[in-house]
């Protein structure tokens, strides 16, 4: 019964915003995503438009689960912030409203995840691919159940990390001090981009174009399919590329409603999980220098590579060092994840 006042009062704080439709997932979430005809429904959104390689992903998903379940599961899908941001769509998988999301709060689900996000954690793709195929990535995942998720599979999310401002290029830390520089409202970025010098502010994506446009920040960082699916080069002059950071992208699933599937159908959803995991990585992978390119054609690019990548790498040590005293990750973490992406360790 606190579960349903829960799914309720969710959707309803929200009503003056998104309206009938939120209701309307409301209603459905109090069967637990269960048809009438028997048939399960899972209820999908991200922050990404349609047209992003994350939600073609998903698009491959819904065709791959509903063909291989017989039509027994359902797949609805919402884009483009529709049912609200990143933040607000975390709630409702944690409430039922939603049964699955992926965008950046996967920290909720597991604060293990933030290790992805180190800085310099991984070289290059091979080493991020790798590591989140990982039985040690298995572990983390399966530690979000404590926390009311079921995470079949994580992929990587969307690609490298690369700064655009419309101050000056980035070729050292101390181009990037004192800029107002947008970042995502969890830790490990705000800690990095301060220790790179510069003035970290905690904003939503989908309001990011807006800030840089009217002059709430001077730049952002974010992989380059996000910052072409969401106009970003538009209001900006320089994109710098130092492959300083990748992060996690976990499925997200709301642990009460993958518990409702019979066995045969959380195997059938957990396999279609990890094969769409590994489409969406192979897809970014793909078309990181493509979107690159596209970028390029509108505003000032700059590589920073091998020994001028050094102060950036010595700028964030710290950033280490922070969430060992916090007590979130261990410095024997850090390395045994360096370790399985480097493929010194196969089974940690």
């Amino acid at each position: 019964m606190i579960g349903i006042f829960n799914t309720w009062r969710a959707a309803l704080l929200l009503l003056p915003y998104k309206g009938i439709l939120l209701l309307s997932l409301a209603l459905l979430a109090v069967s637990c995503g269960k048809q009438d005809s028997g048939e399960f429904v899972f209820r999908y959104s991200n922050e990404q438009p349609k047209d992003a390689l994350r939600s073609q992903s998903m698009m491959f998903f819904k065709e791959q689960l509903e063909e291989r379940s017989n039509g027994r599961i359902k797949v609805d899908l919402f884009f483009g912030g529709v049912l609200g941001n990143e933040r607000e769509l975390m709630d409702f998988v944690l409430t039922g409203v939603l049964q699955g999301t992926r965008g950046g709060f996967f920290a909720d689900a597991n604060p293990k995840f933030m290790l992805f996000t180190l800085p310099f954690l991984v070289d290059d793709w091979d080493q991020a691919e790798r590591l989140v195929q990982s039985d040690f990535t298995r572990k983390i995942n399966e530690g979000a159940r404590k926390r009311g998720f079921h995470v079949p599979a994580t992929g990587i999310s969307q690609g490298f990390r690369a700064h655009t401002n419309k101050t000056r290029p980035i070729r050292h830390p101390a181009d990037l001090k004192g800029l107002k520089m947008r970042v995502p409202s969890q830790e490990v970025y705000v800690q990095t981009s301060k220790a790179f010098g510069a003035n970290p502010q905690e904003l939503p994506y989908v309001e990011v174009y807006q800030a840089l446009q009217t002059g709430v920040v001077d730049g952002q960082d974010n992989a380059p399919s996000n910052i072409w699916d969401f106009k970003i080069h538009e209001v900006s002059k320089y994109l710098t590329i130092t492959n300083y950071a990748t992060g996690p992208d976990p499925l997200m699933v709301n642990l009460g409603w993958y518990e409702s599937l019979p066995h045969d159908l959380r195997d059938i959803f957990d396999g279609v999980s990890r094969e769409t995991m590994r489409f969406s990585d192979r897809i970014n992978r793909e078309k990181e220098v493509e979107y690159v390119k596209k970028i390029s054609d509108k505003i000032e690019v700059n590589y920073v590579t091998g020994d001028n990548l050094e102060p950036f790498r010595n700028a964030v040590k710290s950033v280490y060092q922070y969430f060992e005293n916090k007590g979130v990750l261990t410095l024997g973490e850090i390395q045994k994840a360096r370790e399985v992406a480097a493929g010194k360790v196969i089974n940690p």
